[in-house]
């Protein structure tokens, strides 16, 4: 009897590890077996750092989700935002993650993922104006740094007034020492509605205008992984093409316009 059953034992078990391997997606090569070390800062919405080191947000789901379907287990690597791309350039993390933008300059060092969300240009005032032409001639503030500034400074001159943090930017904002913000919709629409920033300011998306190039083709966010792991990028790539109507929900629960899930083609921003 024990003779018989064995052979059938073995093969049911075989079965059952077909049946699981065919459950996953493709195979995926990690820097561990079976696990995805993910390189994370704490920048909620998208990514949220508990005390025990534990990540949850917007793009923390996405490789949740990514990792169950291809069978790996997250690991999270909490650091600081520069380090988490430095992880993976240095093969210390299979994927960074944190809103980080899609740009020529960072596909040259690092593998980029689909599209996830946008990144785009808001405009902050007491008045709620959201167009470019709105701005001219008032008196605007923004952040250095970002790719709209150059084309900001060549349209306002001298009306344009630049800061080193978007903090600084709020306070002469709300102070009314500046009549206009331009900073980046999604931060500042959750530093409103988490932490009351923002006090008496309409946040609106920008619209399109051909003077600046951001409102027409704003930034998309990516996963950030190790630099010609093809079976991780076609793997995130897909899952995140599956999550599509998933990802905007979570976008708007946090009370982002939808439009901020409207990736369109995918591009890298200069």
């Amino acid at each position: 009897m024990k003779k018989i059953l064995a052979p059938l034992a073995i093969a049911l078990m075989a079965s059952v590890s077909s049946s699981l391997a065919a459950d996953c997606g493709t195979q995926v090569t990690t820097i561990a077996k079976g696990k995805l070390t993910v390189a994370a800062y704490d920048y909620p919405p998208f990514t949220a750092v508990s005390s025990d080191g534990k990540i949850s947000g917007i793009d923390p789901s996405i490789v949740e989700k990514a990792s169950k379907e291809n069978c790996l287990e997250v690991v999270p690597l909490v650091m600081d935002p520069a380090a988490t791309i430095q992880a993976v350039i240095a093969g210390k993390a299979d994927v960074a993650i944190g809103s980080w933008n899609r740009t020529e300059k960072r596909s040259q060092v690092l593998g980029i993922s689909a599209p996830i969300y946008l990144d785009p240009m808001g405009i902050f005032s007491k008045d709620g104006v959201d167009t470019i032409d709105a701005i001219v001639g008032k008196n605007v503030g923004t952040v250095q740094g970002y790719l709209w500034v150059p084309e900001l400074q060549k349209l306002l001159g001298g009306k344009l007034k630049l800061y080193p943090t978007a903090v600084a930017l709020a306070q002469d904002l709300e102070a009314g020492r500046i009549d206009v913000g331009v900073d980046a919709y999604n931060y500042g629409v959750y530093v409103q509605k988490t932490s009351g920033g923002y006090k008496g300011i309409m946040i609106k998306l920008a619209k399109s205008d051909d003077r600046v190039q951001a409102s027409i083709t704003p930034p998309q966010a990516g996963i950030l992984y190790t630099k010609g792991n093809e079976s991780l990028g076609k793997a995130l790539d897909s899952s995140i093409q599956k999550q599509h109507e998933a990802i905007v929900k979570d976008l708007e629960k946090v009370g982002f316009d939808t439009k901020v899930g409207d990736v369109g083609e995918p591009r890298l921003t200069k």
